[in-house]
């Protein structure tokens, strides 16, 4: 088991969940409007939702590996430009972050525990996301690649949960910081495209 792949795997994952995305911003402006418990309701639905497109990769690239080896590094090939092709989407984008408070109706918890897991299950760039990266952070030669995925999938969850909810908790100062400080969202969004760049490269090499 090489642990430094698992490592590097959880230090992008944590850039990738600071980054400024839907996700993070709805989990922010939940937080900010009605409290943390409705900011923390909302992330436990997104990471519930993330066990789904891990069991679908998780299978799906397992039985890939068994029968073809060769179509397996073609798809890892195409994950790598597809987080190339995201790190530009991401460069061209505008770095000011909005949180457009107004449109957001209050919810129940229990409420939005099922909008976070519909909002990540119903998205379908979300599995095509976890088919680009985790290939390339396989770890182990002795352990199956269906649990390998599945411990990659729970680092994602368990590490995402941790920052997500940080956000929550925090959700108020964050909120006016990123507001008054116009440099944070520029600095946000190049995090993001040297992470993109950065793991496609580990990908390609």
């Amino acid at each position: 088991m090489d642990t430094n792949i698992l490592l590097s795997f959880i230090a992008s994952v944590t850039l990738l969940a600071i980054s400024p995305g839907p996700d993070n911003i709805f989990v922010l402006m939940q937080s900010v409007i009605y409290g943390k418990k409705y900011g923390l309701a909302t992330v436990i639905g997104l990471m519930t939702g993330c066990i789904i497109h891990t069991s679908l990769v998780a299978f799906g690239i397992s039985s890939i590996i068994k029968t073809n080896n060769t179509l397996f590094y073609g798809i890892k090939i195409v994950g790598a430009f597809y987080l190339l092709y995201l790190a530009y989407k991401v460069f061209k984008s505008s770095s000011d972050i909005k949180l457009n408070m107004e449109e957001i109706q209050k919810k129940s918890p229990f409420q939005l525990v099922k909008i976070g897991f519909l909002m990540n299950v119903l998205n379908p760039k979300v599995t095509i996301f976890f088919l680009a990266l985790f290939p390339s952070f396989l770890f182990s030669d002795s352990l199956s690649i269906v649990i390998q995925f599945y411990v990659l999938g729970g680092l994602f969850i368990l590490t995402s949960f941790v920052v997500f909810s940080f956000i929550a908790i925090l959700g108020g100062n964050i909120s006016e910081k990123i507001q008054k400080n116009k440099k944070i969202g520029f600095w946000l969004q190049w995090m993001q495209v040297i992470v993109f760049v950065g793991i496609a490269l580990f990908i390609l090499t």
